[in-house]
């Protein structure tokens, strides 16, 4: 049996390192807010999602200390077997006043949460309607429900608006799922409009803001960029990038909150987010509040590296290149390295074939000079 395991696992990596969709590790010690080691040499990192560089915060690294010396390193046990810790309820209250709803739970990562937020949610006698390009995470939890389950076209608001006038009725429950900030393309999603037709159609509109949160909407994410109005009934996170450390997060309403506490499976049976995690959330929602021109950098940043490569204006820091085949990408990507940047190389199944790609994403701290430097090795790469 192990080695038929074995052979099995050998032939499947060579059909991915023949194909050039082979994986690594590679040994990277980030060592400050947009700089790290490997094999040896310092790169500028543009790939990294800590958007406002907060990991390296001395705020948030001050605040995590202190957690661990007064609670220490773990939660111990699901917090509905230890008891919910006071970080925890904190936490929950300031990210709920952030986003605007009367409620939030805490998971223990992004994944997490939405694995057990939608099969909570919806089952047998459902219909989820989600964006083709949303998140992995999205669709397994999509899956996991058991709902029937439409994929439609990027961003297609008259499609969304057809599947609801010609399937709501069939259904107990409908809910549209997208990301609000899209993790490949960076282009935001039109939550205002699919929120109107959530509730034209009775139907629940859940938004992934992973890649929103501290960056877009003054901070708040992509449920604020198109100004006030009513926003989602779901919306999800992670504490993982713009805010520095590690978590996921649903808003909602006090009933829907209460209701997840007991159903969502992720929460229920999973260990508590440490401590430490906890308070450095909280440090980091507070920068997010009290310094919306600092939230603004990470954007800005964007904008000027696309005005100087004629490149579509950004609507979040994240920019992608399409390069197409995967060995071209990945030699675009060595290229770089070569010139002093880290920027990861996007291949399929992560995107659609023929759409590989360099992936930059911009943060707070990049400063003029590495901008300037990484616009002049792209020109010389693509040329």
């Amino acid at each position: 049996m192990t080695q038929s395991l074995d052979q099995f696992a050998a032939e499947k990596l060579t059909e991915r390192r023949e194909n050039n969709l082979l994986r690594d590790l590679f040994d990277t010690h980030r060592d400050g807010p947009i700089t790290v080691k490997r094999d040896g040499k310092t790169l500028i990192s543009f790939c990294c999602n800590d958007y406002l560089n907060l990991s390296h915060d001395s705020r948030l690294i001050q605040a995590s200390h202190e957690a661990l010396d007064m609670f220490g390193t773990g939660a111990g046990a699901s917090r509905l077997i230890t008891g919910n810790h006071p970080l925890l309820t904190a936490l929950e209250e300031e990210l709920a006043t952030l986003k605007g709803t009367e409620g939030a739970i805490v998971f223990g990562s992004g994944y997490l949460t939405n694995l057990g937020v939608i099969p909570a949610l919806m089952g047998a006698g459902d219909l989820i309607l989600i964006d083709e390009l949303a998140h992995a995470c999205l669709m397994s939890g999509t899956r996991l429900s058991g709902a029937d389950e439409i994929r439609f076209p990027h961003n297609d608001l008259a499609f969304v608006a057809r599947a609801l006038a010609d399937k709501r009725d069939q259904y107990d429950h409908v809910m549209i799922i997208t990301d609000g900030v899209f993790s490949m393309d960076g282009d935001l999603a039109p939550v205002a409009d699919l929120q109107t037709l959530a509730e034209q159609h009775n139907t629940w509109l859940m938004t992934d803001d992973a890649h929103g949160i501290g960056v877009v909407g003054d901070g708040r994410g992509s449920s604020f960029v198109e100004g006030a109005g009513s926003i989602p009934a779901l919306q999800m996170g992670t504490l993982s990038k713009a805010i520095g450390g590690y978590g996921g997060y649903l808003c909602a309403s006090q009933s829907v909150i209460e209701l997840l506490r007991n159903r969502a499976r992720s929460f229920v049976y999973s260990t508590g987010l440490p401590p430490a995690s906890a308070a450095a959330a909280l440090a980091a929602l507070k920068i997010i509040r009290d310094e919306p021109d600092y939230c603004a950098l990470p954007l800005q940043n964007a904008a000027y590296f696309c005005r100087a490569l004629n490149l579509p204006e950004p609507q979040s820091p994240i920019v992608p290149l399409i390069i197409g085949e995967p060995d071209k990408a990945l030699q675009a990507a060595k290229a770089l390295e070569g010139r002093g940047f880290l920027v990861t190389p996007i291949r399929p199944p992560t995107v659609p074939d023929g759409t590989a790609r360099l992936r930059f994403t911009f943060t707070a701290l990049h400063e003029r000079a590495h901008l300037d430097q990484l616009i002049d090795a792209v020109r010389k790469i693509i040329a």
